[in-house]
């Protein structure tokens, strides 16, 4: 019935060929044009999944009640000395903090007036008592330099430590610290690597490090949705201030832009220029393999006509009944034309096995065209239908990523299945390929047919063995799900380099969890519970910004402050030194070091400063003068941050900058506790770990950290119910297609045990699934099917010598073209393609070892075997 049917349809629209293709080529337009108005892509995984779940509810709540920490730019600032990327970082901001065109804000919360005059306040007492202690000991230093900030001031000071030694009136291991800074920083200059001295790090030591390796400043971009990079222009603007900033134009200072935006716009960019130079490769290639297959490019044009054809109007169905294509869902594409290369290659293989009737070319033709369509229509149809049913398996998943994809690729399987049997049979008619083809299959392979017909219970234990492998390691979870998008990210691009520069320190981790209570005693108490957990290292909320024992601390500031501050003034400096003046006061450095050399140990950064002084001395004006500049360069700025910070005032919750509040405050009072885990680099353990804690303690927690860990879960078990369901499905229709249970148990149990092979090889060579790779599952579902499927049919229909036969090349060379497309994505420079690349390959090699290898032996023995 439904071959009969095919075969008119085919001769219907061979006979109209004209009238077929005009008709394909109009919808085509229209297609395109609807897919140019309505069709968009979003590289944001949030959206992947469905907004009914509990925790992408949270997730999506805590996106609204902080929008300000959505689609942002970052700009990572790294440094030699914390002097330079503090003056870039507040330079940054003040050139575009009043760019309101292309920034809602941009600011720096290290810099931040109020952060920086509280900073003291914020350490441990013995901390502080320690830190001011050290301040206190080079009060002589910075007094006698506040009045003469040069070399000359700074070699001067270190005369009355030469002399305070000589005359054993000082103890010099407390000056240790800072004089083997001096001692490094001229040992540099001597050798020729004149640099600035960082007076931050000598007066505080590793306290300066404590607020992060780089500084970083944080902008909100207005986006612009209508462009494939939103935050492109605010990025060029960003980027063009960095470029003029004096630190990176001397190259003292580095910026990289990252952030949640500038990452969507590389990732968007990557992906999309892969998909577009991966299908131009894939088109060339499978034109090459075609010619093998087909050996004519009368045979070969058609199908690629058929594959654009069908590729425009699949796409054109996209963007009516989807709209947003995310990164998995795009990948339609690949798994239309992978599956629809088959239906184009078993049709014209099939065609060019007919015979002739008669001397009328044009008739022997369309009589070709409507027995193929009767002979191998209903094979393609069973076969479209199966990997529709195996596609829209999926749909009704919590995971829209693939719930998509598997609605565009299952409506493609008709649309292809349409298109071979209307639009193909056209094109054939007009273009006229020669009939016959003597060895449409492989005849060389008839001896391999009768060895496995021979060995064919040897053959399946083997097949049984693996399957059995198979299983053990999907039971024993050796195959894992990797939900951290960042690792499906080109590594090298600069958003993900700064990234890793972030996860790199504990203090910009961008795994963080975060918790909305609704009041500032609910807060405390989390964050009291969060702190006690062994993979929190330290949470963060509205209160944290006020510190504790403020009145202890504040009199241990005003002491220090009474004995420095006097001495801290710029007021009346003296003049800028000549390189004459330099040079005496060197000298005479010199002088005193040489009078104490019995006096101090051979260890003792004196002894090195003398060695690079008697370097230094000889030096040419200019670079005596640049020293000196590098010296002092920085001493101006960090007198004044030290009168600021040794004055601090009491604070309370309501001086915390409105700014820096609406971080962990919402516009209706309730507060954001963020969680920051212990460690760097975090393996997939340390997150689940992380995340299984706080939520023992936060039920209700959201932020990256839960939604990496939640999604994954996600993926999983939708997964597994849409595998189940797809399997079911392909099983019942293949029983009304095939209408008996062996024949769909032929089927089926080749289609399992394909995925059972990929899972051993996944193991062998350390692959997990990710948000990339993952749609390999309905992908092998569909060509799986379709390639079991023809042996199974063509058995029944009395073929002999499977692996001889057409059936075998069209399924080889199908696999073939598939297997080019697959290997354009692998070559891909993005992991996350590269991985879809990758584990295609592995599954395809996978179905076809099973199809060609254990099909044939698995055909149940009729009469018309021989023996």
């Amino acid at each position: 019935m439904i071959s009969a049917l095919i075969g008119r349809i085919v001769n219907f629209c061979s006979r109209h060929a004209w009238l077929t293709v005009i008709f394909y080529i109009a919808l085509a337009i229209t297609s395109s044009l609807i897919t140019y108005n309505n069709l968009e892509i979003t590289t944001d995984t949030t959206k992947m999944f469905s907004a009914g779940m509990d925790w992408k509810k949270r997730s999506d709540q805590m996106s609204k009640d902080f929008p300000q920490r959505e689609n942002l730019l970052v700009a990572l600032i790294e440094s030699k000395t914390p002097e330079e990327g503090e003056i870039s970082a507040q330079t940054l901001v003040s050139r575009l903090k009043n760019d309101k065109e292309h920034f809602y804000f941009v600011e720096s919360l290290q810099n931040d007036p109020f952060l920086v005059k509280s900073g003291l306040l914020f350490l441990p007492p013995p901390l502080l008592d320690t830190t001011l202690n050290n301040i206190i000991q080079a009060q002589p230093f910075l007094s006698s330099l506040s009045d003469d900030p040069s070399a000359r001031g700074l070699f001067d000071t270190l005369g009355m430590v030469v002399l305070g030694v000589k005359e054993k009136q000082i103890d010099l291991a407390k000056y240790n610290d800072a004089l083997n800074g001096f001692a490094n920083v001229l040992t540099a200059d001597a050798a020729g690597n004149i640099q600035p001295f960082s007076w931050e790090r000598s007066l505080s030591g590793k306290l300066s490090e404590l607020g992060g390796k780089y500084q970083l400043v944080i902008a909100k971009p207005k986006l612009d949705l209508n462009s494939i990079r939103p935050s492109g222009v605010a990025s060029e603007i960003l980027r063009n201030s960095i470029n003029d900033l004096p630190y990176v134009k001397n190259g003292a200072v580095k910026v990289f832009i990252t952030g949640d935006a500038q990452i969507n716009d590389e990732e968007f960019s990557t992906v999309l220029h892969g998909m577009v130079v991966g299908l131009f490769v894939s088109f060339v290639l499978v034109a090459g393999w075609l010619f093998m297959a087909v050996r004519t490019w009368r045979l070969i044009l058609p199908i690629l006509m058929l594959l654009f054809i069908g590729l425009v109007l699949t796409t054109g169905f996209a963007s009516i009944a989807v709209g947003t294509l995310n990164l998995i869902s795009i990948s339609f594409a690949i798994l239309f034309v992978s599956i629809a290369v088959d239906f184009g290659i078993q049709f014209c293989v099939r065609f060019r096995g007919q015979e002739l009737i008669g001397t009328n070319k044009k008739e022997d033709l369309l009589h070709a065209l409507s027995a193929t369509g009767f002979e191998t229509g209903h094979q393609i149809f069973t076969a479209a239908v199966a990997a529709a049913a195996g596609f829209l398996a999926f749909t009704p998943t919590d995971f829209i990523g693939v719930k998509q994809l598997g609605l565009i690729a299952g409506i493609g399987m008709f649309i292809a299945f349409v298109c071979t049997v209307t639009f193909l049979p056209a094109l054939l008619a007009l273009l006229r390929p020669n009939i016959v083809q003597k060895a449409a299959g492989f005849p060389w392979l008839k001896p391999v047919d009768k060895k496995i017909r021979q060995y064919r219970f040897l053959i399946i234990s083997i097949y049984a063995i693996l399957g059995a492998i198979g299983i053990f390691l999907l039971a024993d979870q050796k195959v894992v799900f990797d939900a951290d998008p960042f690792h499906t990210k080109d590594p090298h691009s600069e958003g993900m380099m700064a990234l890793k520069m972030m996860m790199g320190d504990p203090n910009t981790s961008p795994y963080t969890a975060d918790i909305v209570v609704n009041t500032p005693q609910e807060a405390k108490e989390i964050a009291d519970k969060l702190q006690k957990l062994p993979a929190v290292k330290s949470v963060v909320w509205l209160n944290s910004f006020v510190p504790e024992d403020q009145q202890q601390k504040i009199l241990m500031l005003h002491d220090a402050a009474s004995i420095l501050l006097p001495t801290l003034s710029l007021d009346h400096p003296k003049p800028k030194p000549t390189a004459q003046e330099l040079r005496q006061s060197i000298e005479k450095m010199l002088q005193g070091l040489d009078s104490i050399q019995d006096a101090v140990p051979q260890d003792s950064p004196l002894r090195r400063m003398q060695a690079a002084l008697q370097i230094i001395v000889k030096m040419p004006d200019d670079k005596l003068m640049a020293i000196n500049d590098n010296l002092v360069q920085f001493l101006p700025y960090q007198l004044q941050r030290l009168q600021t910070i040794l004055t601090p005032k009491l604070t309370t919750a309501k001086d915390i900058p409105a700014e820096l509040a609406e971080q962990y405050r919402t516009k209706d009072g309730r507060l954001r506790v963020e969680v920051y885990p212990k460690g760097t680099d975090l393996t997939t353990k340390q997150i689940k770990d992380f995340v299984k804690q706080v939520l023992t303690v936060a039920p209700k927690a959201a932020g990256t950290v839960v939604d990496i860990v939640e999604s994954a879960q996600t993926v999983v078990h939708s997964f597994i119910i849409a595998a189940c369901m797809a399997i079911v499905a392909l099983a019942i229709i293949l029983f009304i297609a095939l209408r008996r249970v062996l024949d769909m148990i032929l089927v089926m149990i080749p289609l399992l045990l394909s995925g059972l092979i990929a899972v051993i090889v996944m193991v062998a060579v350390g692959m997990s699934l990710n948000f990339a790779n993952i749609i390999t599952l309905p992908l092998f579902l569909g060509v799986g099917v379709s390639f079991n499927i023809y042996f199974v049919m063509n058995w029944r229909d009395q073929l002999k010598e499977p692996l001889a036969s057409p059936t075998s090349r069209a399924v080889l060379f199908s696999a073939l073209t598939t297997g080019t497309a697959f290997g354009a994505l692998a070559a891909s420079a993005h992991p996350g393609t590269a991985s879809m690349g990758v584990l295609l390959l592995i599954s395809l090699g996978c179905t076809l070892l099973v199809t060609l290898g254990l099909v044939p032996a698995l055909l149940p023995k009729r009469d018309i075997d021989e023996k």
